[in-house]
């Protein structure tokens, strides 16, 4: 057993070594782990900012300008005024993403108690601004109306709203988190996988052979060394990236993130290395890898809501080491989860390592097999 270890330890050793000289993967580390956390941090807008407003005021009187008027920034740009002529065009060519149609006589018939009717048209394209931005419209309009009046919003009920763990709802807080557990997918997978496809391409792995080793020490010693790599990358990004340049607070427990983060590199490591033995060639692992990449990352939960997808996708994806990832850093890192709440996470997450650790094995056993004959 000691024997053993000790393989798995200093090749494990070899494989550092190895990733030290390639200059293109220690770069493409740094900058998963900075930039491309920093960059859709700060440029991916998922609240309300400066959307464009038009307004056609078929009424003219002092509700449909107090109305205008209630249109501010940040929310919105200066409402521009056209005709009623003058909407398909405007909206066919992506001026504005929100007209707002003021029918005639709407102060008249608010005052005699009707009900008229205020169209509101939306470019659904620009759909981030779209959903907000109706609701931010009709809200703005109710309470208007409401002031004009001098009648309450809401006269029956008052509806107050509490956003817990994201106050100010604040989408940099959700966007830069999240961007470090995809790239922590994204390497676990190509790291490992590059480097079972380097020993071959090199022909280090005719000379691994020739040794007194046995398959399960190679593939270890690669999980651990790529893995202890992405960890490492991964919480000083978050430290120094998330919490420092950011700002993002994290509110659960670093420590218990990690051996989650562990357990989860166990089942990704694995699951690239079964992808290596695969592709005869690094382009031919790559194009392999993505899309696979791509489909844990969009249905795991960690850009849309787990629950908003259907149900036989909710099925398959519980199959996936990223969706029980997902979930626990989310509970961990936003709401300070502790072990008793996300323990069943932590055994999903090692039993489809489990798996993923056998199939890679009996394949990466077979490809040695090929290899020696």
């Amino acid at each position: 057993m000691r024997g053993h270890l000790e393989n798995i330890y200093r090749l494990g050793l070899k494989e550092l070594i190895s990733l030290r000289y390639d200059v293109v993967l220690v770069v493409l580390i740094v900058y998963f782990f900075t930039y491309a956390v920093y960059a859709p941090a700060r440029g991916t807008q998922m609240d309300l900012i400066n959307a464009s407003v038009a307004v056609v005021d078929e009424d003219r009187s002092p509700l449909s300008r107090r109305l205008q008027d209630a249109l501010l920034p940040p929310y919105f740009l200066p409402p521009a005024a056209i005709s009623v002529a003058q909407i398909d065009a405007a909206m066919d060519h992506g001026l504005y993403t929100f007209v707002i149609d003021i029918p005639p006589r709407f102060q008249a018939d608010i005052e005699k108690g009707r009900r008229p009717t205020i169209q509101v048209i939306v470019d659904a394209t620009a759909m981030i601004q779209a959903g907000s931005g109706a609701n931010h419209i009709q809200n703005v309009i109710q309470q208007e109306i409401a002031d004009f009046l001098s009648l309450p919003a809401a006269s029956a009920v008052q509806v107050v709203t509490r956003s817990r763990f994201n106050p100010n709802r604040e989408s940099p807080w959700f966007v830069a988190v999240m961007q470090v557990l995809n790239n922590i997918t994204l390497l676990a997978i190509f790291l490992s996988g590059a480097a079972l496809i380097r020993e071959r391409e090199h022909g280090t792995i005719e000379h691994l052979l020739v040794m007194p080793l046995a398959p399960a020490e190679i593939m270890l010693a690669k999980i651990w060394a790529n893995g202890l790599v992405v960890v490492v990358a991964a919480s000083l990004s978050l430290r120094l990236m998330v919490q420092g340049v950011l700002q993002v607070p994290i509110a659960g427990s670093l420590p218990l993130f990690v051996v989650g983060e562990v357990i989860y590199l166990f089942s990704a490591t694995s699951l690239g290395i079964f992808l290596a033995t695969l592709a005869r060639s690094m382009p031919q692992f790559a194009l392999l890898a993505m899309p696979v990449f791509i489909v844990m990352n969009l249905l795991s939960g960690s850009n849309t809501p787990f629950d908003s997808m259907p149900m036989p996708v909710q099925r398959i994806m519980m199959f996936s080491p990223s969706t029980h990832f997902v979930s626990l850093a989310q509970a961990i890192l936003f709401r300070d989860a502790g072990f008793a709440v996300v323990w069943k996470e932590f055994l999903a997450t090692a039993a489809t390592g489990a798996v993923f650790f056998t199939a890679a094995l009996l394949r990466f056993r077979r490809t040695v097999s090929e290899l020696q004959g």
